[in-house]
């Protein structure tokens, strides 16, 4: 196909702030997990597909299958979508209880 670019799991973007590897990063509609550690106005490599194990609020419980927003002024994802300003990054494939640090989840990407 001649007009095929590239699979798509992996985006490089150019970093608006500094970002560390694992961290959630959002680019308009765009969200990805840092590949690596960038400063500000650096290439940035975002994971796009896959799940990973990301840091939620304490207080949310999540469900398998459940929606997962992303809150980016906290970096932390959560079940509150904010009136949509949080926008929808994936979906929650294991359960986590209020209190916990984490849930595992697969990004729509």
């Amino acid at each position: 196909m001649k007009n095929y670019v590239q699979k798509g799991d992996n985006i490089t973007v150019t970093a608006a702030a500094a970002a560390t590897s694992g961290d959630g990063v959002l680019v308009g509609n765009l969200f990805g997990i840092a590949a690596g550690n960038a400063a500000i106005g650096e290439d940035l490599d975002l994971v796009t597909q896959g799940v990973f194990q990301m840091a939620k609020v304490a207080t949310d419980a999540f469900t398998v299958g459940a929606a997962v927003y992303f809150d980016e002024s906290a970096g932390l994802v959560t079940t509150d979508d904010d009136s949509g300003n949080n926008p929808e990054i994936g979906l929650a494939v294991t359960v986590a209880g209020n209190p916990s640090a984490s849930v595992n989840v697969r990004l729509h990407g």
